[in-house]
């Protein structure tokens, strides 16, 4: 059984750096996809980044280009989404998202390509 979890949410000042962690467990290989998607009280989710593990291509939608950064983290299954200049509207809820199918990357702003999800982590940027 494949578990997803995530951690790091917090209220964050306007202009300010947050970090969150995904870590991941129960997957089979390393053919997959870690995505990021966010929901703003009431708006749809939407993908925010997604990183394929295998050959470390990263995908991200375009309000949060040369502000936010997907990387690996330490050990493996573990990613981490790297937040700079916060903004009030990136205040949501943060999920990480995983497949087993590496390519559903470039599906990053498609909720429904994506079969297991964390249980959301609270960022609030506070102006």
């Amino acid at each position: 059984e494949v578990e997803v979890v995530e951690s790091g949410g917090e209220v964050v000042p306007v202009g300010g750096s947050l970090r969150l962690t995904c870590i991941a467990s129960g997957l089979p290989n390393d053919e997959y996809a870690m995505a990021w998607f966010r929901q703003a009280p009431g708006k749809e989710r939407e993908g925010v980044a997604c990183l394929a593990w295998k050959d470390g291509q990263t995908y991200y939608t375009d309000p949060v280009k040369g502000r936010f950064t997907v990387s690996r983290g330490n050990g493996k299954k573990r990613v981490s989404l790297q937040m700079n200049s916060l903004k009030p509207e990136d205040t949501a809820i943060y999920y990480c998202a995983i497949d087993g199918d590496v390519s559903n990357c470039k599906n990053y702003n498609r909720d429904e390509y994506f079969d297991h999800w964390g249980q959301g982590t609270q960022v609030t940027v506070s102006s």
